[in-house]
């Protein structure tokens, strides 16, 4: 279970899920079967990154993003082979293979700390300190608190006292990739849906861009994020793909489309209704985006 702040105390809090997980324990050598069982669109099977492992169904184009720009960086995001199982942090596969088209080949941890929006904040961290961008490197906890990695890396440390929380120095300087592991551990372990759906600003689906986040901040509540986007030649038009963690901690993995089987994984702009993914509903009006 998860430590969150909330105002006036800690709960015990799942950022995902309610339920309590009881799949079996697979072998972690099981054959990989399931995973794009549901495939129909075009996929390049020997593609290591996102953009091109998916190719856009016909009629519809890819722009790639800006060089150095946070969505390139979500486009260019490195896949585990065609057909990978999606494994928790301890180790164990998933056992629903059908709710993922790729897994990302991105360690997920050795704790249950990276669920659904601390697979988020681990997306744009990463972004952010391979840029070197460490002054914009901060997410906030459930109760408003700025970790800042520019302090964390400076030599800060973070100390927790019930609702009480300061900086103090406990460290020596470093910026090194471990230490920013390590600041990513203390920040999802004291953040979440909650606290990342306030860091958000809300936008219309008509302006849905690569990474732009769904999220319904609560206990439960869940986050997932846009990863790719292709336009059609001829009308407006979108396809989006969508990536998440879940409970408990697992591999960040590309979402299947389970209302529209012939276009999975990609998802339309022109859908009716609410936003169906495989483990959760969201409303339009839940999509945000980093400021």
């Amino acid at each position: 279970m998860r430590i969150t702040i909330l105002i006036g105390a800690f709960f015990l809090l799942c950022t995902c899920d309610r339920a309590t997980n009881t799949e079996a324990s697979l072998n972690t050598s099981a054959s990989l079967i399931g995973a794009a069982a549901i495939q129909n669109t075009p996929v390049d099977t020997s593609a290591k990154i996102l953009s091109k492992r998916f190719v856009p169904p016909a009629g519809f184009v890819r722009q790639l993003a800006p060089e150095g720009s946070f969505a390139r960086y979500l486009q260019e995001l490195p896949l585990k082979p065609h057909g990978s199982l999606v494994h928790y942090f301890d180790g164990r596969v998933k056992r629903r293979s059908s709710v993922h088209a790729a897994v990302v080949d991105l360690d997920v941890g050795k704790r249950d700390l990276q669920q659904c929006a601390d697979a988020i904040m681990r997306l744009r961290g990463e972004y952010l300190f391979h840029k070197n961008d460490f002054d914009n490197l901060s997410f906030n906890f459930t109760n408003g608190f700025p970790a800042k990695f520019s302090k964390w890396a400076a030599g800060q440390r973070i100390k927790v006292s019930g609702n009480d929380v300061n900086w103090y120095a406990g460290g020596r300087k470093d910026h090194s990739y471990q230490n920013f592991r390590k600041y990513t551990d203390m920040v999802f372990a004291y953040a979440g849906t909650l606290s990342l759906e306030k860091e958000l600003v809300s936008i219309p689906l008509d302006s849905l861009a690569i990474g732009d986040v769904f999220i319904q901040g609560g206990s439960p509540g869940h986050a997932i994020i846009v990863v790719d986007l292709l336009t059609h030649e001829s009308s407006e038009e979108k396809l989006f793909l969508l990536a998440q963690s879940y409970m408990p901690a697992q591999e960040i993995h590309i979402l299947q489309n389970p209302r529209d089987k012939n276009r999975s994984p990609w998802y339309s702009t022109q859908i009716q209704g609410r936003l169906v993914t495989p483990e959760w509903i969201f409303d339009f009006s839940d999509l945000k985006r980093f400021e």
